[in-house]
């Protein structure tokens, strides 16, 4: 038998047993996750280091605590999360019972990227778990130290009859897609997103899709500069530009353009010295492939570059980047970065750069700095994007109480907290009659007339009840 189908086999064969219905045991698989974060720090500081040469302020940040977060709101939530919900009535179904009870979907599949590759896995994982699903999770082989870790700590923590990881490259992930799953949870590109839709679609399997696109920055109205300077350089250079929600290109007029570069230059001397390649503080690009993907895109770009540019292909680094005169047919514009290049492109007003915005592709995030509540109001509600922060760049996903998804090109579905407990749980509608009001219930029964009809249509109506008081 296909190793990979086996294991699923294994999984199913487990979730129909019922042993991951208990709130107990879902909340002790989540323990023991929690337990894995805790013991391995250490272990995966360095897998990351290796993987992308991430600091360890980044990891902690980014890859453990967000987790450890992640679970401890999981786990104070997961018994409520599980209440059913009890539905309005009609006078016909007066004394009924009507709730919106949460059941889990079965075996489910995620699959994680590269550029958090123990965060975009494990979050989806919180939820799939709350849930009472059984879990198969696949790692992205770009990042190997990461997806080594992972498959050696999952088995020793979780369940194996309820939980597996299955590794490999595309060929092994386009294998496991032809195997039936209830849910497919992807985050990553668009490209690949498609392949994975059409997978699906063989067995009507549902997906949610966290992918990403050109995420931007709007600067607008009075602003304090200096702040801003430093708020969107750690936002755009953090794990080297390579995060769905990095601020991808900035929106502006061109006198704060030209204000904010010379705060641009200060602050990134201020974060990683005048020799940024030294810096301990900057992660490297994944992989020569993005490398030279990124190199490819600054070199064909008509703007000019006015900070950084320098590159090192052997040690995979390219300096935090600043392009300006960037038109928005540049090959710069064209394809979402993930990498530490930014360009600035100039529009005089803020509805100027809204129109700009919204002639590309809904964004999985989207940022304003203005001290003008007016200037956000509008960027807010003349745009769509999966998520919105003002003032500040990606902290808006850190909330669990906020659910995080894209919008049209940039995702389906959504997650983080109860968000990712209801992306994995089926809603079932129930209702539970009892043998009262047989005569009410009549009206329904043949031969028709039009008197039942009537008084049929009475009871359903929405004011039958407020009309009997």
């Amino acid at each position: 038998m296909d190793p990979q189908k086996e294991v699923v086999d294994r999984l199913r064969s487990a979730f129909r047993s019922g042993v991951t219905l208990p709130v107990e045991f879902r909340r002790s698989q989540l323990k023991q996750l929690m337990s894995m974060m805790r013991d391995n720090e250490e272990q995966i500081i360095d897998a990351l280091h290796q993987d992308l040469a991430k600091p360890k302020f980044e990891t902690i940040l980014a890859e453990i605590e967000i987790i450890t977060n992640e679970l401890h709101h999981a786990i104070s939530n997961i018994s409520s999360w599980m209440q059913p919900e009890y539905a309005a009535t009609n006078l016909a179904t007066k004394f009924d019972d009507c709730s919106i009870r949460r059941e889990p979907l079965g075996v489910v599949l995620i699959i994680g990227p590269w550029n958090y590759p123990l965060q975009l896995l494990i979050l989806p994982m919180v939820g799939a778990i709350a849930a009472g699903n059984c879990v198969v999770i696949k790692p992205s082989e770009v990042s190997p130290a990461t997806d080594s870790l992972v498959a050696e700590l999952i088995p020793k923590y979780l369940s194996q009859d309820c939980y597996a990881v299955i590794r490999g490259g595309a060929e092994e992930t386009k294998a496991l897609l032809e195997i039936r799953f209830d849910h497919i949870f992807y985050t990553g590109s668009q490209a690949v997103a498609r392949t994975v839709v059409q997978a699906a679609s063989v067995h009507l399997t549902p997906v949610t899709l966290e992918l990403g696109g050109k995420c931007p920055c709007l600067i607008y109205g009075h602003v304090n500069i200096a702040i801003a300077a430093r708020r969107l350089v750690w936002s755009k250079f953090f794990n080297a530009g390579q995060s769905c929600v990095a601020p991808d290109y900035v929106v502006c007029s061109t006198a704060t353009r030209d204000a904010l570069l010379p705060l641009i230059r200060q602050v990134l001397e201020d974060f990683y010295s005048t020799e940024p390649q030294k810096s301990p503080d900057l992660a490297r690009i994944v992989s020569p492939r993005h490398w030279t993907r990124l190199m490819g895109l600054l070199g064909k770009t008509r703007g000019k570059v006015v900070v950084g540019g320098e590159s090192n292909q052997e040690d995979k680094y390219i300096a935090p980047t600043v392009v300006v005169d960037v038109a928005e047919d540049d090959a710069l514009m064209k394809e979402e970065i993930f990498g530490p290049l930014l360009p600035i492109l100039t529009a005089e007003s803020v509805e100027k750069g809204i129109e700009l915005v919204n002639r590309k592709e809904k964004p999985l995030a989207l940022y304003v700095f203005s001290d003008e509540s007016s200037v956000v109001k509008t960027v807010m509600e003349k745009t769509s994007s999966g998520g919105f922060c003002a003032n500040d760049g990606i902290i808006h996903m850190t909330l669990p109480s906020l659910p995080f998804g894209g919008v049209g090109a940039s995702g389906w579905g959504s997650y983080h907290g109860r968000w990712g407990f209801e992306a994995f749980s089926h809603r079932k509608s129930c209702m539970l009659r009892g043998w009262a009001l047989e005569r009410l219930n009549g009206l329904r029964y043949p031969p028709y007339t039009e008197n039942k009809l009537t008084w049929l249509r009475w009871t359903t109506s929405p004011n039958a009840s407020c009309s009997m008081m």
